[in-house]
């Protein structure tokens, strides 16, 4: 029987006494036996289904065949998350555009109640991430997402009914809640269909996959700065022009609900639009990535595990000093612009310019990683300049059209930390294994993620306003406790590695050369051939 690699806390005997050499003394190794054998693999580790399309060893695709799989699952898969998200970014950001065209006025808020409809959202989020996660990994994902696509949709719609704070409070709160299982699912999918290489880089012509839907924040801002722009004209008529904004984007969405109800496939082994064959090929493309594809028994080892790990964490904390600062600039964006000296209309398309860089910042950091394959070091290139930016804007004012100028363009700057969240869910995607290791993983990075986004809106106090230097000052501090998590994590990974390696050295039968054991539900310190990217 092949053995594999796991983790415990005592030393049964001094068989595993050579298991020292990857681990900590607290944090002892033990072997553990796993049977596989036919041409199925028989294994309680492995879910039934994954298991009737899974062969027993590595299966070898060609080139064309794997490229003309990666354009089907393009089609089904990539379509549905890039569009997806660029609604739920846009729906998202509607309520930035809104701010300046008059939403404040005629629902009569006053002081902190524009940022709190900001933080509801996230607030909404903290309470139902864990809950979502489960059932994500438990439920037909391609359904699931679609029926909560539809329902945030119909929330949107309702946003125009809203006459005061409270009403806007409770339908920005179930908007949060809706799509809160946006962004877990796409984590999934982009593990479930595509390989490591596809989720972390630029292959070929091919962005990341995970780069890419994140890219969508950057089109909403440009499109939706558009139809912003467009619906800032309506100046008559039974509706405020605002209130058009949150219809059309809310009917958009309802149909778009619909389709991916219809379209999306819910896994590789139960895509009906794919050939048996294609099906099978599919699952073996993802057999590299040594991660699983899909299990839906909850292990208490992963879930202890999990907990111990100091790299969960770390994705956590930087999810949080990073999306405090995003979600201070996507929540007043138009009004620092604004309050720059430009007016209404030249607000609306001056933040056009935030999208294009949102895009140009992911694109530039998923190139160098490509070409230097330094995840880490690139993150924090990145963040360097959002500081730079932060500086700039605290002590110069604006006191002529040259700083004005000048002013904008530091603001601009600040949005380089983009090119370094966007890696966030990358590393997360390539370095954790174990189904029930990456659900809590994902929680607890998202459970951050929303964290941030709910306070950020809050360091942005009105009494600071048009400069708000406290808001930026917590943005600074975000930005260096950001790249000590960073420095952190690379140093845990490099460390991790040369402890595996050591152990595969000493033992060269535990070199799993044909990946039998890929699709086993085994968690990356578990897994011996398992390697940190970073």
């Amino acid at each position: 029987m092949p053995l594999l690699f796991s983790m415990d806390t005592s030393l049964k005997d001094d068989t595993h006494s050579s298991h020292s050499q990857i681990s900590e003394k607290k944090d002892v190794a033990y072997l553990e036996e796993v049977q596989s054998g036919g041409g199925q693999i028989h294994n309680d580790r492995i879910d039934p289904e994954v298991a009737k399309y899974a062969s027993a060893k590595a299966i070898y695709i060609d080139q064309d065949t794997n490229k003309r799989l990666k354009r089907m699952i393009d089609k089904r898969v990539l379509l549905v998350m890039c569009v997806t998200y660029f609604l739920q970014s846009l729906d998202k950001a509607t309520l930035s555009f809104s701010a300046i065209m008059g939403i404040q006025k005629d629902t009569g808020l006053v002081g902190q109640q524009y940022a709190w409809l900001s933080t509801c959202i996230y607030i909404g989020i903290l309470f139902v991430e864990y809950p979502m996660n489960y059932i994500i990994q438990r439920v037909p994902i391609g359904k699931f997402l679609g029926f909560c696509i539809f329902c945030w949709a119909a929330v949107l719609c309702f946003h125009a009914l809203c006459k005061n704070f409270v009403s806007l409070l409770v339908v920005r709160t179930l908007l949060g809640i809706f799509e809160s299982a946006c962004q877990p699912s796409f984590l999934v999918l982009s593990s479930m269909w595509y390989t490591k290489a596809e989720n972390a880089m630029i292959i070929t012509v091919s962005f990341s996959t995970i780069m890419l839907w994140f890219m969508m924040n950057g089109l909403q801002q440009i499109f939706g700065g558009l139809l912003a722009y467009a619906f800032t004209n309506i100046t008559s008529g039974p509706l405020k022009s605002w209130q058009w904004l949150f219809l059309a984007y809310g009917i958009i969405s309802v149909a778009w609900a619909v389709f991916v109800i219809w379209y999306l496939p819910d896994s590789p082994m139960r895509a009906k639009c794919f050939s048996e064959d294609d099906k099978k090929l599919m699952v073996e493309r993802v057999r590299s990535n040594q991660t699983g594809l899909q299990n839906k028994k909850f292990r208490m080892d992963q879930a202890i595990e999990a907990f111990k790990d100091p790299q969960i964490y770390c994705y956590g904390l930087f999810q949080l000093f990073t999306t405090l600062p995003q979600s201070s600039i996507g929540a007043f964006a138009n009004i620092i612009i604004n309050g720059l000296g430009f007016s209404v209309l030249n607000t609306q398309l001056l933040a056009m310019v935030l999208g294009a860089l949102i895009m140009g910042f992911p694109l530039s950091s998923a190139y160098l990683v490509r070409k230097y394959n330094q995840t880490i070091w690139t993150m924090i290139g990145f963040l360097i300049p959002s500081m730079i930016g932060t500086i700039v804007l605290m002590t110069v004012a604006n006191t002529s059209a040259s700083t004005r100028a000048g002013l904008l363009v530091a603001y601009y700057v600040i949005l380089s930390f983009w090119g370094a969240s966007t890696l966030t869910l990358t590393l997360l995607s390539k370095n954790v294994g174990g189904q029930t290791k990456k659900s809590i993983a994902v929680a607890i990075n998202f459970f951050c993620w929303a964290a941030g986004n709910a306070i950020g809106p809050q360091v942005m106090q009105s009494k600071d306003a048009p400069r708000y230097f406290t808001g930026f000052a917590v943005h600074m501090g975000c930005y260096v406790c950001a790249i000590i998590t960073l420095v952190f994590l690379r140093f845990h990974f490099v460390r991790q590695n040369k402890k595996k390696q050591a152990f595969l050295d000493s033992r060269e039968n535990e070199v799993d050369k044909d990946l039998v054991h890929s699709f086993d539900d085994l968690t990356d310190r578990q897994n011996p051939n398992f390697m940190y990217i970073y």
